[in-house]
């Protein structure tokens, strides 16, 4: 039984069944049936991608309500620096940390801020030449379960720092706790202010084998407008921020891999980009890197799924904000050692969703299978079959989902003519 909790689900009220979802699922996680989508749960990585491409909008993002806050005495907002890019004109990122604690919020720790301790320890833990190269950035945790559910052999490559979103929580909490220590640990309520569903599953899964210093996942798009109410510009705003151009460049597909100050780097957007550059790594076919840095929405975590802005435009409005804000406010230039907090205590395992059987004969023979009937399909791929290929479609009948070969309209319909015409290719 799958225990994943996932933050992708279906609407099947909304869904046609047009199969736009089904061709664009990175793990083809997505099946047709008796005309509505429905999703795997053992393949889905809660990328989003279903959610930003289905023209009726009948994938959505699965998040904690806004209300929750009212479930905690104390309650600190953890921004994701996406969350700056969404507003026109910002020249000062304390207009938005002061209009969250205008909204209710008793604090707020920028996920910026532990971004560039981030980047820091980065720096540091490529300096060891005893780890392996390219490192991937654990950031995206999209990314992290694509790794171990189709890339298994580059799971050492992950960087094990925890996610700037764990160490903003784990820093936030620790604060609240030396301002008022008549407050108990439930008393308090972290919020993570997020772009996208990936980093509600990461939390609700405990995606690093220990329970998360964030509470609550509430979505960008949900914050965006109780802020358009109470953001100020023309007063002066409450002096709150605490990170640089470093930590607010995390926020756009480059900010990270830029920050380790080497130039042996890369940083690819877009799962599609992601699935290639891991191939390349997994077969020796990329150069020699120190750092990929690897995002799965478009233009980085500006292009989640619960943003509102478009992607490009949030990222050229970053850059305009970066122009005026310090280099870095968290430094960590005199330190050697990364401290054990900071490290992810237990690494994903491999999840494999192409593996037939745990039998290695009974694999051989189940492939076997597959491939004599994809041979016998016409091979155009066309999802008709509710499947997004005719491998897929074959896989699906080898495993008994219930699906035959009559279930391939193009096939049927090319039977159909051969049975109707004589031996000469002449209508009998």
């Amino acid at each position: 039984m799958d225990t994943y909790k996932h933050s992708v689900a279906l609407d099947a009220d909304k869904c046609r069944g047009c199969t736009t979802c089904l061709k664009h699922c990175p793990t083809e996680a997505i099946r047709i049936r008796d005309g509505k989508a429905v999703i795997n749960p053992k393949r889905c990585i809660d990328c989003g991608q279903c959610i930003r491409i289905c023209p009726h909008n009948a994938k959505k993002p699965i998040y904690s309500p806004i209300e929750r806050m009212n479930d905690y005495k104390y309650k600190i907002a953890l921004p994701a620096p996406a969350l700056y890019g969404q507003f026109e004109s910002l020249d000062d990122v304390d207009y938005v940390l002061s209009g969250l604690k205008a909204v209710g919020f008793d604090d707020v720790f920028e996920v910026a801020q532990a971004a560039e301790q981030i980047s820091g320890y980065t720096r540091l833990y490529l300096k060891n030449d005893m780890v392996k190269k390219p490192v991937i950035s654990s950031a995206c945790p999209t990314v992290t379960r694509l790794i171990c559910m189709r890339f298994p052999s580059l799971k050492d490559h992950i960087m094990p720092l925890l996610p700037p979103v764990e160490v903003g929580a784990m820093l936030a909490r620790r604060r609240a706790r030396a301002l008022h220590p008549e407050l108990k640990d439930e008393d308090i309520g972290v919020f993570f202010i997020s772009p996208c569903p990936a980093k509600v599953s990461y939390v609700v899964n405990a995606a690093y084998g220990s329970k998360s210093n964030v509470d609550q996942v509430i979505s960008i798009s949900d914050v965006y407008f109780m802020l358009l109410n109470v953001m100020k510009r023309g007063s002066t705003p409450e002096p709150i921020s605490n990170a640089g151009k470093i930590g607010v460049g995390w926020a756009s597909t480059g900010g990270e891999a830029s920050a380790i100050f080497n130039e042996k780097y890369l940083a690819a957007d877009g799962i599609d980009n992601v699935n290639r550059v891991l191939d390349m790594i997994e077969t020796g076919n990329m150069p020699q890197l120190e750092f990929i840095e690897l995002n799965a929405c478009p233009a980085g975590c500006v292009g989640g799924v619960m943003t509102v802005e478009n992607p490009y435009i949030a990222q050229a409005r970053l850059l305009t904000l970066r122009r005026y804000m310090p280099v870095s406010q968290n430094n960590i230039i005199d330190e050697q050692y990364i401290p054990e907090n900071y490290v992810i205590g237990q690494m994903p395992t491999y999840e494999p969703i192409s593996r037939l059987s745990a039998n290695i004969g009974e694999s051989i023979r189940l492939m076997a299978d597959i491939q004599r009937m994809r041979e016998q399909l016409p091979g155009i791929d066309c999802g008709a079959c509710g499947a997004p290929t005719c491998r897929a479609f074959a896989e699906d009948i080898v495993r008994g989902s219930g699906q035959t070969m009559a279930d391939c309209i193009i096939r049927q319909h090319s039977l159909s003519k051969e049975s109707s015409s004589g031996p000469d290719g002449s209508d009998n």
